[in-house]
């Protein structure tokens, strides 16, 4: 028989194959757990010592389970697809498969049946089979339960955007989501309805939420558009009402992070009011965004008027 750590493939043992090379089976799982093998699911172990996190998870699945593709709110994390309220890694596994296909029977993973599942909506992404961008956001625009969280998704795709520390070019184009969205499967129709809300430029999923109350608040500010300092320093503001020289600009949770982090924004806000034809500047925060709109933008109006 050969020794179960050769059977493994990246830490991860299937107990089917430790049977195919001898292994009895009624003394597989005890040599498992006395040799410090962990459990990852039903027929999958994960070596000893190995840190059993969501993508071990994910992986194990995929091997015991062909059949399935990463998609969803998984497939967003793989992409660096922002979510509204969906921070950190994934605590619910979301696949898609064909049918027929088995069942969930885990409170931690959700298969999604389809036959709309072609080989142009599959990519593999940090080695799991997964959903391609595209796909990815029009899964989750036509499952979203309200407007914000439809957009949020659209426009975290479609912008440049550093995610969990990372910098990455936009996944998406428009055209590429209009295309997804046109076929006619449950939710689409509201989809649609709902992509054209969508702005490429948007910065974050509080300035996303930010920008869609204020639109419900009948203000239509420029977004992120280029100004300068009397030094020639180009600066981008969230937003822009021209006309009165109003920025508004919204903080995100995690924008400090560091005193270094702070000081370039204190220096950035200073810098702001140095620009030509700005004369106000209000800053909000996330929190302010998502739970207090009505007081955002009654704010904002207030500050138009003067």
């Amino acid at each position: 028989m050969y020794e179960l750590a050769i059977l493994a493939r990246g830490g991860i043992l299937l107990t089917a194959r430790a049977v195919a090379a001898g292994w009895p089976p009624g003394r597989l799982a005890g040599r498992l757990r006395r040799d410090g093998w962990q459990r990852i699911h039903r027929g999958a172990w994960a070596a000893p010592g190995k840190d059993v996190d969501w993508r071990v998870r994910a992986t194990a699945l995929q091997l015991l389970r062909p059949e399935l593709v990463c998609s969803h709110g998984t497939a967003a994390h793989l992409h660096r697809i922002e979510r509204l309220d969906a921070s950190g890694p994934p605590k619910l596994l979301d696949f898609t498969a064909p049918p027929p296909t088995r069942p969930a029977r885990h409170p931690r993973l959700r298969v999604h049946t389809t036959t709309h599942l072609a080989d142009h909506d599959r990519t593999t992404r940090r080695g799991l089979r997964t959903t391609t961008p595209a796909r990815t956001v029009g899964d989750l625009i036509r499952g979203a339960r309200s407007r914000e969280e439809a957009v949020v998704a659209a426009d975290s795709a479609l912008a440049h955007r550093a995610v969990d520390g990372i910098h990455r070019d936009p996944l998406v184009r428009y055209e590429d989501l209009a295309a997804e969205l046109a076929a006619p499967r449950p939710g689409a129709t509201r989809a649609r309805a709902w992509l054209p809300w969508a702005e490429p430029s948007s910065g974050s999923p509080a300035e996303t939420v930010a920008r869609l109350h204020m639109r419900d608040a009948g203000l239509l500010p420029e977004s992120q558009p280029t100004l300068h300092t009397p030094d020639g320093r180009p600066l981008r503001p969230d937003f822009l009402f021209r006309a009165t020289g109003l920025a508004v600009e919204i903080e995100g949770y995690a924008y400090h992070g560091t005193r270094r982090a702070h000081e370039r924004d204190v220096s950035r806000f200073n810098a702001l009011q140095t620009c030509s034809g700005i004369r106000r500047v209000l800053r909000f925060t996330a929190t302010e965004v998502f739970t207090h709109p009505a007081r955002m933008t009654a704010t904002i109006l207030s500050a138009l008027k003067l």
